[in-house]
């Protein structure tokens, strides 16, 4: 049996971890709560080398894909958060795990690689079930195509045509065919119970060997 005082570590280390966990998670529901701002496009419209009516179409273009702007930054804001909120306390746990285990010997001392092992099992499921290394990507990878695409018009308009009209319709298609690639990538990253199903077997299966914690990104046996 170990000494009072060594149980009572194992217990404060369990309640210091648990608080840390909670704690921590703090900065993510802000993130997923707070809506980001989107910064204004400056003065690139009205001083582009196109004609007035061209400008025109350009900034009343943008002020009707603003809102999907936002809303693209708002989400990759979002899933930023939870996927290095899930990679920072998974990550750790394939070396603690193991390096605990060796000291559980008591009922307290269990407990604590339980809790680590039951936390890390949840977020590596929510982290697949969620798709939310694919969701992160897709959406920031959208976002980031677009104001590429926005800089090309505006810095090097002669690469979508030889004349205004044909560079500003080029350029909407790009724009149309970047907001497809999005909307696509997010319908196809939706959580199905199929899915739930299959990260609930792997939970399990995870809980049943503590010895073998997996980080977000890195594919188990269990997963398939």
């Amino acid at each position: 049996m170990l000494p009072d005082a060594l149980k009572d570590g194992w217990l404060l280390a369990t309640f210091a971890y648990i608080l840390a966990i909670c704690a921590s998670f703090l900065p993510v529901m802000r993130a997923i709560r707070m809506k980001v701002e989107l910064a204004p496009p400056g003065d690139g419209f009205e001083q582009c080398a196109f004609s007035a009516e061209g400008r025109a179409r350009l900034a009343q273009h943008y002020s009707r894909i603003r809102g999907t702007l936002g809303y693209w930054k708002n989400k990759a804001a979002m899933y930023k958060a939870l996927h290095y909120y899930m990679l920072i306390w998974t990550i750790p746990s394939s070396v603690l795990i193991p390096t605990l285990l060796p000291f559980t010997t008591d009922g307290m001392s269990k407990v604590l690689v339980t809790v680590i092992s039951a936390t890390t099992a949840v977020l590596l499921s929510f982290h697949r079930g969620l798709k939310i290394e694919d969701n992160l990507k897709a959406f920031r990878h959208g976002e980031s195509e677009f104001y590429d695409c926005m800089r090309r018009i505006l810095d090097s308009p002669e690469t979508f045509g030889p004349d205004e009209a044909t560079r500003i319709q080029a350029y909407f298609v790009e724009v149309e065919r970047i907001r497809r690639f999005v909307r696509n990538a997010e319908t196809d990253n939706l959580a199905t119970p199929d899915e739930a199903q299959k990260q609930l077997s792997a939970m399990r299966d995870r809980l049943a060997h503590p010895m073998e914690p997996q980080v977000p990104g890195v594919t188990d046996r269990s997963s398939g």
